[in-house]
């Protein structure tokens, strides 16, 4: 039960950055582990998958030092997702801080 709470402040996370600025794999998990969070990459990718195949982030490669690296950023729908998350996400903070 815990894993789960953990996986959608996860995904809040990764739509948090891929708003900002395109994300990969190998510096979003460097990320998570400032934030106190162990997570494996066979944990993090499927859910980039699906926040992708939801339409949430697009997908693209670049060559970086000869490594075909792979960037997600932000939709035009997942900015607007994104957005009722965070009010949603205020509205919740506010009621459990009381």
């Amino acid at each position: 039960m815990i894993r789960d709470f953990f996986l959608g402040f996860i995904k809040i996370h990764i739509l948090h950055h891929a708003s900002k600025e395109p994300i990969y794999g190998l510096w979003f998990i460097e990320e998570l582990r400032r934030h106190g969070y162990r997570i494996s990459p066979g944990t993090l990718y499927p859910i980039l998958h699906r926040l992708e195949e939801e339409g949430l982030l697009k997908s693209y490669s670049e060559n970086v030092e000869g490594k075909i690296r792979k960037y997600y950023k932000m939709t035009p729908n997942g900015l607007r997702i994104f957005s009722r998350v965070k009010e949603k996400m205020n509205e919740l903070i506010k009621e459990v801080m009381e």
